[in-house]
């Protein structure tokens, strides 16, 4: 169990700097103020736990019985921020493809780190047995973030148009999920948030999106 809760712990911490320094990026990119890039950082970070939480009846939700993910994203944005500011270049148009890559990875980590905790977080509630829902809250923990750090931000949700974004993490939930019965809970764990990870970086690679109504002129 104390391995589990080690690797639980981890894999949260990673989620948590990947996303934070994601929102913080997109926040920086519209030339927000301080405030603007924290809060749009930390809430990238810590706002798709706080929905699951609210789902199922943790309240106060995590983020505020335990600040240590909250300070995480905050110096983690400080730190994002304090480099952008000394080092203006990193942000010009020659560094912008790296900064989509770089963005683009961290991204993908997060929302396989978050899927898997969100589904952990539901079964240590005691949910396990309602497979559906402990999936729907992996989903929701991995993407809910990410929708609300779009919408504060002005533009339509990511996970809403681009890059099989949802889709991996729902492909990633229900593996993890569907391993957790056979094999090992850490194995299960790791298999599906690398899962997560593939897909995203595959999709963004090969540029594979979901059909539309309509088709895209070029």
């Amino acid at each position: 169990m104390k391995a589990e809760l080690s690797l639980f712990f981890f894999i949260e911490v990673i989620g948590t700097i990947a996303f934070a320094s994601s929102g913080a990026m997109i926040a920086i990119k519209k030339q927000l103020d301080l405030l603007g890039v924290i809060v749009l950082g930390v809430t990238t970070a810590v706002g798709g736990g706080m929905i699951r939480d609210l789902i199922i009846g943790n309240v106060p939700p995590a983020l505020f019985q335990n600040p240590i993910y909250v300070l995480l994203a905050f110096f983690t944005v400080m730190i994002l921020f304090v480099i952008v500011r000394l080092n203006q270049q990193i942000i010009a148009s020659r560094s912008m493809a790296t900064y989509e890559k770089v963005m683009n990875i961290f991204d993908a980590i997060g929302l396989g780190a978050f899927t898997v905790v969100g589904i952990d977080t539901a079964i240590f509630s005691g949910y396990g047995q309602y497979h559906f829902l402990t999936i729907f809250l992996g989903v929701i923990t991995g993407v809910g973030g990410g929708i609300l750090r779009d919408i504060m931000a002005g533009q339509t949700p990511y996970v809403l148009r681009k890059h099989i974004y949802a889709s991996a993490s729902i492909t990633g939930a229900i593996l993890y999920a569907v391993l957790l019965e056979h094999i090992n809970g850490n194995a299960a764990m790791l298999a599906g948030a690398c899962s997560v990870v593939l897909i995203r970086l595959l999709a963004t690679h090969y540029r594979w999106n979901l059909p539309t109504a309509t088709k895209n002129k070029s």
